[in-house]
């Protein structure tokens, strides 16, 4: 029972590491990459659309994004979407397609991404132990029940913190990087 208990925390956990990611990714370090307007939600006939699924996205240098619609006519929604992303970036729409400048980054704006990146993973590991937290309840229901025993209640809670360490050093590594990414002029 307690290892049906640890194998349905893992994908769980899995998911966790996985949208930090995610949003690790819409953070911009001093280069342009396709991931930070790629989920940008465009207003494409009423039905908000992901920026990734109406057109080509390409980075042809460090401070230029270039969104190529494959619809010509969403191109002013692409434009809107994008102005009001909240992402302050300097938009050119030339007719054919939306070219997004990027300003290279100030060190204060670097600190304040770095902010950013500390928070979303402090987030990550309030997620991971709420889920241990939950698992942990469970494995004490089970010890209640009898279901199982003294000794696999503390092996459960041994294996329930080794997985939240490891966890906790895979957010390490992914804010490490991110944050030298940043770091990096």
């Amino acid at each position: 029972m307690l290892e049906k208990i640890l194998r349905a925390l893992r994908p769980k956990m899995d998911e966790v590491i996985e949208k930090l990611k995610e949003d690790l990714q819409t953070i911009r370090t001093g280069k342009s990459s396709a991931s930070l307007v790629e989920g940008i939600l465009i207003n494409y006939y009423g039905v908000p659309t992901p920026l990734k699924n109406m057109a080509n996205i390409s980075t042809p240098d460090a401070f230029l994004i270039v969104v190529q619609p494959w619809d010509a006519n969403s191109l002013g929604d692409i434009e809107i979407g994008l102005r009001n992303s909240n992402l302050n970036l300097g938009l050119v729409n030339d007719g054919r397609v939306v070219r997004i400048t990027l300003p290279p980054l100030t060190e204060e704006r670097r600190g304040e991404f770095i902010k950013m990146i500390h928070q979303k993973a402090e987030n990550a590991r309030i997620v991971l132990r709420t889920l241990r937290q939950e698992s942990w309840e469970e494995i004490q229901k089970e010890k209640k029940t009898g279901e199982i025993t003294e000794d696999d209640l503390y092996a459960g809670e041994k294996d329930l913190n080794k997985m939240i360490e490891d966890y906790n050093g895979k957010i390490k590594v992914l804010i490490e990087a991110k944050e030298k990414d940043l770091r990096t002029v």
